[in-house]
């Protein structure tokens, strides 16, 4: 039977060398800027009593339902509200919802304290690596295993960012199959750290009548002594398991903690639901899955994709088959497709499109001339400026005009050499000190941020990767749920197809093309306005579940359109705490070994408190999330 249940338990922490080293967000830094003496005692002491937690549930899996896994996920979560816990709870999510709360729990956990992460739901072993599956994810369709799906690794980068206090509870109670080429779990231990899993390597796990029986059996203990150090607490959670399958299920644990670590030490409330017997239903019965062996299943996975276009296909078999039988064929035509993409001969040539005349009226696509077969990149759908509103900054001078190198090409920007402060004395530690940086030359960056229908325009010839079916609807919307990784196979692709140098811009880049010469909190002044950004407080129009068209809102002194809400831009920059020893030239700030990159201007999700000019956030370059999009910068020789 390749249907096992791991339940994976780590709890971490990660403790700071500084004060200096902490991000946090807008609104607690300035709740605790003016705190001296005991006020500032009393506040890292809240800051150390603070628990966040992301509870995830899937239960409704098209190939095989797991009807406990939700009540699991409720349960406890109000397990842990009562212990104190701010809850995000999700409840049989897709792949876009499980990356967007877990983006939010990351932003949650910035001020500090305890986290922990829970995921109830179908799980998998492919590699080295373990993967979460949402509920679009599909058994029959062996490739969307992975694509629709959030790897562990991803939260364990959430959870390892620097903030204060940190104390990490991982809980995986996921039935974590094999269909793929074995693997062994990597996950060093570092100091600090507990993981228990729910029993011992390949073993079989039961469910229960309400209730995972490991989860009801951690549920039991919370309740009856919550002040228990936690190895206590899960050792006594392994004997209970032990004793109700007679032996069958062996949880076990490993452990460096260096002392007697305690995370639930108030007096939650117990429901009577969760105290009535949870019954062991059957060993190794946490949903039905095909039966396939190691070796069948991976002929299945093959035969799925065969025939296949699209690199991320065949990227997705070698994460499954890292050392799989068609190993060495996959990479081939990785190659191969990546190739062909980057033969495209450029479309200098090719007449720009004309802008409609509203940003709703996307002109329809015109293909490039090519003397090549590959397909020639699509024009792009160019919206008009939106209108100005006359409160506004006036457009300033010295932007030098715009400029299209081919018809699919994004619409640049040209500014001007020159000097501005970068940062803020009074937002975010991350934004301090406040410094002096000069541009030393002239560059131009893009008027709107890469729309869905110029993203397409490289994926069509196998340049970029698919954008997933949700975020691929309107052509003139910023395209999104990209990584940085993403962005910059984009930018490689469009400097082959023009000839020119594009690049993502430097993070003193954005901020001096986003000031547009004012040194106020936002371009526009030091108070919100309705209808200067797409931001969930900033005015009609408005969408929840997306970002608005490019082009939607007034444009800055620059002429450039949504630097500040919209979808989060990335930069070039490697993430640092602070500007502390930052470059003054405007070049890219980078470090050996750069896994984390900044984002800049805020999202539609996010409020307006968010939109200010100085505003920096950062995530890992390798993890797409529905809210991250970019623009670019070109040379100028």
């Amino acid at each position: 039977m390749w249907r096992k249940l791991l339940l994976v338990c780590m709890f971490g922490a990660l403790q700071m060398r500084g004060a200096d080293a902490q991000t946090l967000p807008r609104a607690a830094h300035d709740a605790t800027s003016n705190v001296a003496g005991n006020g500032a005692l009393n506040a890292r002491t809240a800051t150390a009593a603070r628990k966040v937690a992301l509870v995830i549930g899937n239960a409704s899996y098209g190939f095989g339902a797991l009807p406990n896994a939700a009540r699991d996920a409720q349960s406890v979560a109000d397990m842990l509200r009562a212990q104190g816990f701010d809850v995000v709870l999700r409840t049989d999510a897709n792949a876009e919802q499980m990356h967007d709360a877990l983006a939010d729990f990351g932003r949650r956990l910035q001020p500090g304290g305890t986290a922990l992460f829970y995921f109830a739901g179908h799980g998998l072993q492919a590699g080295t690596g373990t993967q979460l599956t949402s509920v679009t994810a599909d058994a029959r369709a062996p490739a969307s295993l992975m694509t629709e799906s959030i790897d562990l690794s991803n939260v364990l980068a959430t959870l390892a960012a620097p903030r204060a206090h940190a104390v990490n509870l991982i809980v995986l109670d996921a039935c974590l199959t094999q269909p793929f080429e074995p693997s062994r779990l990597t996950m060093p231990l570092p100091a600090q750290t507990l993981i228990a899993y729910a029993t011992t390597p390949g073993g079989e796990a039961a469910d229960g009548t309400r209730h995972g029986i490991f989860t009801g059996a951690w549920l039991r203990e919370m309740r009856r002594a919550p002040s228990e150090p936690v190895d206590t607490m899960f050792a006594l959670v392994a004997r209970r398991v032990a004793e109700e399958t007679g032996g069958a299920q062996s949880p076990w644990s490993a452990s460096s903690l260096s002392g007697k670590e305690r995370v639930f030490a108030s007096n939650p409330l117990s429901t009577q639901a969760d105290d009535q017997p949870n019954l062991v239903v059957a060993l190794d019965s946490r949903g039905i899955l095909p039966k396939d062996s190691n070796e069948q299943y991976e002929l299945t996975f093959w035969e799925s994709i065969k025939d296949s276009n699209y690199a991320s296909d065949y990227e997705a078999y070698l994460k499954a088959y890292p050392n799989g039988r068609f190993a060495t064929l996959a990479k081939a035509r990785i190659d191969r497709l990546k190739s062909s993409s980057q033969a495209t001969p450029p479309a200098t040539h090719a007449a720009p499109a004309a802008a409609p005349s509203h940003p709703a009226a996307a002109a329809a696509p015109t293909p490039a001339p090519a003397p090549a077969p590959q397909p020639a990149p699509k024009a792009a759908a160019t919206p008009a400026p939106a209108p100005t509103p006359a409160s506004a900054a006036p457009a300033r001078a010295a932007a030098s005009g715009e400029s299209k190198d081919c018809a699919a090409c994004p619409v640049m920007i040209s500014l001007p050499a020159g000097s501005f402060t970068m940062g803020s004395n009074v937002g975010d530690p991350s934004e301090k000190p406040p410094h002096h940086v000069t541009i030393s030359a002239p560059f131009a960056i893009g008027k709107y941020e890469v729309t869905v229908e110029q993203w397409n325009a490289c994926a069509d010839v196998n340049g970029c990767p698919k954008l997933a079916p949700e975020s691929n609807s309107v052509k003139n919307a910023p395209a999104r749920d990209l990584s940085w990784d993403d962005a910059q196979a984009y930018v490689k692709w469009l400097s082959k197809v023009t000839g020119k140098t594009y690049r993502l811009p430097t993070e003193a880049e954005w901020e001096y093309a986003d000031r547009g010469g004012t040194t106020t909190k936002y371009w526009w002044g030091d108070q919100p306005r309705k209808g200067m950004a797409n931001c969930k407080d900033c005015g009609d129009p408005y969408h929840n579940q997306a970002p608005e068209p490019v082009g939607s809102f007034a444009a800055n002194p620059n002429g450039l359109y949504d630097m500040n809400g919209g979808v989060w831009e990335w930069v070039s920059d490697c993430w640092h705490n602070s500007f502390q020893s930052a470059p003054a030239d405007g070049h890219a700030w980078d470090a050996p070994g750069c896994n984390m990159r900044v984002i800049r201007g805020g999202s539609w999700r996010e409020g307006s408190d968010y939109m200010l000019s100085s505003t920096r956030f950062k995530y890992s370059q390798s993890v797409r999330q529905s809210q991250d999009g970019f623009r670019v910068v070109k040379e100028l020789k």
